[in-house]
């Protein structure tokens, strides 16, 4: 059995739970995302420290490879993966010059790697990568690709052959630096900027090439403030393991985050990876210990929340204190909280999320987070 196996531990099981998404691939989970970014080895320092992730796999020139340094690093079942181009004259540097640290790859597993790029290119997505089978004394991985949203690309990963620790060509990295982790779980789901008028074709997109479902819409009502507003879809494949919801910019009186993020990327892209935790109020403790810099919530907002969701487990002095939002569904509340930028660049950023039976996606918090992401452009002048 392959060590990353355990990913399919979700809290969704694998039965289709929204049975509007066709599902023909199907997808098993988050296999691993990769970031595209200037010192990998910075980088991974960077996340162990603040974020308590786990040193796992290497590769480089010490194992052959020759155009680029990689290391991984796990948390429960969470694997970022962060590239750093060893040559200017390489597709990673175009990406880095043009986009600044980010997010490149959202790798998928699947049961046949094949068949994801068969199925999803006969339905017009645009290949990146022909199923390729790679080998090693573990067994063999078959991966293929695919483009989506801008530089931003699926790769769909077939792991059922494959006994080794991430995947042939990496070595384990050994690391006596292992900050203790900070109870960040797994990819609850990533969120896609694109420009005016592209939301609908993007949504379009992942239901037709990859059967998923529109799983809700939020529209210039429902997220803005006095300057400004965008709109959502979001859209989830059929075991709920995967949701991509895409934003746009609406008018407003003012450039919104969705306008400012595009501007800086100088495109569309991955704006935020939302990350869950059994325990919001220790996994932000901790952070903020390590450093991480969240995005300040207006004092008012915690005036109304006991009215607006009713009882919670949680001390809601405490979720003042830590900035830690609360919203509640038909089936729950959730706790929520957002990093500032985690780059000099106004660009990607980190969503950590407790849910409690809420499948929803804060749509009572979207006010008051727009008016902290705002204060933020005000101070950077890009509002």
């Amino acid at each position: 059995m392959s060590k990353l196996t355990g990913i399919a531990d979700y809290q969704y099981g694998l039965e289709k739970i929204f049975p509007d998404a066709e599902d023909f691939l199907p997808l098993l989970g988050t296999d691993y995302v990769e970031l595209y970014v200037g010192n990998a080895k910075q980088a991974a320092h960077y996340y162990k420290t603040a974020f308590g992730f786990q040193s796992l796999a290497y590769a480089g020139l010490e194992t052959g490879m020759r155009d680029r340094t990689s290391y991984v690093l796990k948390q429960d079942k969470i694997r970022l993966v962060l590239t750093t181009p060893l040559h200017s004259n390489s597709p990673i540097a175009d990406h880095i010059k043009k986009h600044g640290d980010a997010v490149k790859v959202i790798a998928l597993w699947v049961d046949d790697a094949e068949a994801a790029f068969r199925e999803t290119t006969a339905r017009g997505a645009k290949a990146f990568m022909e199923p390729t089978i790679e080998k090693d004394e573990f067994g063999e991985v078959v991966r293929s690709g695919i483009h989506t949203y801008g530089d931003t690309v699926h790769i769909f990963v077939e792991r059922n052959n494959y006994q080794g620790l991430f995947l042939p060509g990496y070595e384990a990295w050994l690391s006596e630096y292992n900050p203790a982790p900070t109870g960040l779980q797994y990819i609850d789901h990533m969120v896609g900027n694109v420009t005016l008028g592209e939301m609908n074709q993007w949504a379009k997109f992942y239901h037709d090439t990859m059967g998923f479902a529109n799983l809700i819409s939020f529209d210039d009502k429902d997220i803005s403030t006095q300057y400004s507003a965008l709109m959502s879809k979001v859209m989830t494949n059929g075991n709920g393991r995967i949701k991509f919801p895409i934003n746009e910019p609406a008018f407003g009186l003012k450039k919104s985050q969705i306008e400012e993020f595009i501007e800086f990327f100088e495109g569309p892209g991955c704006q935020h990876i939302a990350v869950a935790t059994n325990d919001i109020v220790f996994t932000i403790s901790e952070m903020r210990k390590r450093g991480v810099e969240f995005l300040h919530v207006p004092g008012n907002y915690y005036d109304t929340v006991s009215d607006r969701v009713g009882e919670i487990d949680e001390q809601l002095a405490v979720l003042k204190e830590l900035g830690i939002m609360v919203d509640r569904d038909d089936e729950g509340y959730l706790l929520q909280i957002f990093t500032r930028p985690v780059e000099d660049r106004p660009t990607m950023f980190f969503e950590i999320i407790q849910r409690k039976g809420a499948k929803s996606f804060g749509k009572g918090n979207f006010k008051a987070l727009f008016e902290s992401i705002e204060a933020e452009q005000e101070r950077r002048g890009t509002l």
